[in-house]
């Protein structure tokens, strides 16, 4: 788990480094890859530990961000940026990775979750660097994203486990501990 946390890491601080001057098409594509990598990354951490109800819930929360970020682009269009649809509230390239990043963060803890929300962070950017998304509309793919992968995805360890509430007049996250 280790090596693969390195490696993770160093692949994507170098696809962070390389778009620097890059243009839309360079951004686009760097951020592609990054989300790309999160959705592997949420199925093979679990597939890796033999860990397949994590698996199916990485499934589950990718899915739901996606088809929901897909829903919103159909009964809200907004124009691009870049004028070439209008299919760009929510971006679903930030919902989804986020949806990996917090489905890594609420399984296995902050020391997978950390860069994997890191890598999601500049999925977000790189779609308003390369032009295809507002900054509301990746803000909103990050809330989908964020809720989708913390509703649907249970802790490992489930000893300690963390849940998100709300009604029409507050909210709060409970926790339960088991020993």
């Amino acid at each position: 788990m280790q090596k693969f946390l390195t490696v993770f890491g160093a692949a994507t601080l170098l696809s962070i480094a390389a778009p620097a001057h890059a243009s839309d098409k360079g951004w686009d594509d760097a951020g592609s890859i990054a989300r790309d990598a999160l959705v592997v990354a949420a199925f093979g951490v679990p597939a890796v530990q033999g860990d397949w109800d994590g698996a199916l819930q990485a499934g589950g929360s990718v899915v739901v961000a996606g088809g929901l970020s897909y829903g919103l682009k159909q009964a809200f269009p907004e124009r691009r940026p870049d004028g070439s649809d209008n299919e760009s509230f929510p971006s679903g390239h930030t919902s989804v990775s986020f949806a990996a990043a917090a489905t890594l963060q609420n399984r296995y803890g902050w020391k997978v979750g950390v860069p994997a929300q890191l890598v999601a962070a500049f999925v977000g950017l790189s779609r308003v660097e390369a032009n295809k998304h507002h900054v509301h509309d990746v803000l909103v793919g990050v809330v989908i994203g964020e809720a989708s992968g913390f509703l649907i995805t249970r802790r490992a360890n489930d000893c300690i486990q963390v849940f998100p509430w709300g009604d029409a007049k507050s909210g709060g996250v409970a926790m339960t501990m088991r020993f």
